[in-house]
């Protein structure tokens, strides 16, 4: 974990310097955007760190969403505020998609993951929150027209595997697995999912990944107050409590999902969501270097899995880009 604070700085500096230039390359060489996903869900993959850490403090699951995208949506504000006021414009007929990107998706998602985590082993309940490209290459290919092909099929089989293996249910068995525990799991990898199709939905209306990021969080705390018991989180906060929850906003909620939505602009929804299941290996690195967690021959085969998924995606999209037209590649 000692190159954590090294590789934040590095996706910090890259991403500023990026969304502030002036003027903004069209088109891009389609490695050099793989990037913004893979930063994305190299920083969600710290989330257990931050998890662990409030969690200890007493913090409520439903109390860390709250915190989580409460510090997001405050130092975004500034942002957008100093970029560019209009960025916060958006048009009444167009909250829907916002209402899908923040409480249907990401407090959903949520509630989801964690509930499942109650009724099953972490290990099951992350494998079947990776489903998700599965869904998400599905519902574009009914909504977006996005190509199903057997590349993209294989890269999927792929990174699913290389999940189940790096999350550790291959060496430690299927015990603990319940059909809520199943049902809710496969509810977060759905709601997971949504994020890419609500998400596309607002960038094909013109809208920034500034805004877009900014009002998923917005509608994200509208979905959490009920439910965070927000009198008993107040009464719990303490300066080392503040500190995580800024982390956990910062680190875990606006980098990512301005890289995440960044990304998506550039490529299609399926690819975004493939290169996302990195997020699970960088999880199990975190824990094996700061919670001393096992790691045996079967986390190293997950993860050696997932970067021969990405591998055939990135070819596959080599091909599509330089042999086929812009359409057929299923660009919008």
């Amino acid at each position: 974990m000692g190159k954590r604070n090294s590789l934040f700085a590095g996706i910090y500096g890259t991403f500023f310097i990026e969304n502030y230039n002036v003027t903004f390359a069209k088109e891009r060489p389609m490695k050099k955007t793989y990037f913004y996903v893979i930063g994305a869900a190299a920083l969600w993959g710290t989330m257990g760190l931050f998890v662990r850490n409030l969690t200890g403090m007493g913090i409520t699951q439903a109390q860390i969403v709250l915190l989580r995208v409460l510090v997001s949506s405050v130092t975004l504000l500034p942002v957008l505020l100093i970029k560019d006021k209009k960025l916060l414009k958006v048009r009444l007929k167009d909250l829907w998609c916002f209402v899908g990107t923040g409480i249907v998706s990401l407090t959903l998602f949520n509630l989801c993951y964690f509930t499942a985590m109650q009724y099953t082993t972490l290990s099951v309940a992350a494998v079947l929150l990776y489903t998700s490209p599965a869904f998400v290459m599905l519902l574009s290919a009914v909504l977006f027209r996005e190509r199903l092909t057997i590349s993209r099929l294989g890269a999927l089989v792929l990174v699913f595997a290389g999940c189940v293996m790096v999350t550790g249910v291959i060496g430690s068995g299927a015990a603990g697995i319940t059909l809520p525990g199943v049902l809710y799991g496969l509810g977060s990898g759905v709601a997971y999912a949504l994020y890419s199709i609500f998400g596309r939905y607002a960038l094909n209306r013109g809208y920034d990944s500034f805004t877009i990021t900014f009002y998923t969080f917005v509608f994200s705390i509208i979905g959490c107050v009920p439910i965070a018991d927000v009198g008993t989180l107040v009464t719990k906060m303490s300066p080392a409590l503040i500190l995580w929850a800024i982390g956990v906003g910062v680190i875990t909620g606006v980098l990512p999902y301005l890289l995440y939505t960044k990304g998506l602009a550039e490529m299609d929804n399926g690819t975004a969501s493939v290169l996302a299941t990195l997020e699970p290996a960088v999880a199990t690195l975190v824990g094996v270097i700061v919670f001393r967690e096992a790691f045996g021959w079967y986390n190293l085969v997950g993860i050696c899995l997932l970067f021969a998924g990405i591998l055939v995606l990135s070819r596959s999209k080599d091909r599509e880009t330089d042999g086929a037209p812009a359409a057929a590649a299923g660009k919008e």
